[in-house]
């Protein structure tokens, strides 16, 4: 699985023109699903999301998490964060998973942050078409991929 966490000060996803899910302060994130993922990928990412220390404590220094600030979390799922593009210039995007595999993926993944997460998790809808407003904080935004745990 590969995600990209940004902080927000606010975010929103836009679906036929309606706001769909939006959240105040707290962190929007990106999720791309491939084959290989499992269920430790599943539970580690999102342990690893809710337990992140990139929100400012009193003295300005990013030591606080998710469920430190109340924060809530924007989850949008996002089949190109696996696009290749070592050949041509056209992405290849043969690594993400089809809707078959996806989606139980995806869910599991959903139930997994709201089972950690103190606050609201919300999300947009697999494989609609989605507008993203975002602020984002800072900024500040990390990318986790659980295949290279860094």
């Amino acid at each position: 699985m590969r995600a990209v966490i940004q902080r927000v000060t606010e975010a929103r996803v836009i679906i036929d023109e309606n706001v769909y899910a939006s959240i105040p302060r707290g962190l929007l994130v990106f999720v791309g699903i491939e084959d290989q993922d499992t269920i430790e990928d599943i539970s580690w990412l999102a342990g690893k999301i809710i337990r992140l220390r990139i929100f400012d404590d009193s003295n300005g220094v990013m030591n606080l998490s998710l469920n430190e600030i109340r924060g809530e979390l924007l989850v949008v799922s996002q089949f190109t964060l696996h696009a290749s593009t070592k050949k041509g210039n056209r992405p290849s995007y043969i690594k993400a998973s089809k809707p078959d595999f996806a989606i139980p993926a995806y869910e599991k993944f959903l139930d997994a942050l709201k089972s950690d997460c103190f606050t609201q998790v919300k999300s947009g809808i697999f494989g609609a078409e989605m507008k993203i407003h975002i602020i984002n904080d800072g900024p500040v935004t990390i990318i986790i991929d659980t295949k290279n745990k860094e």
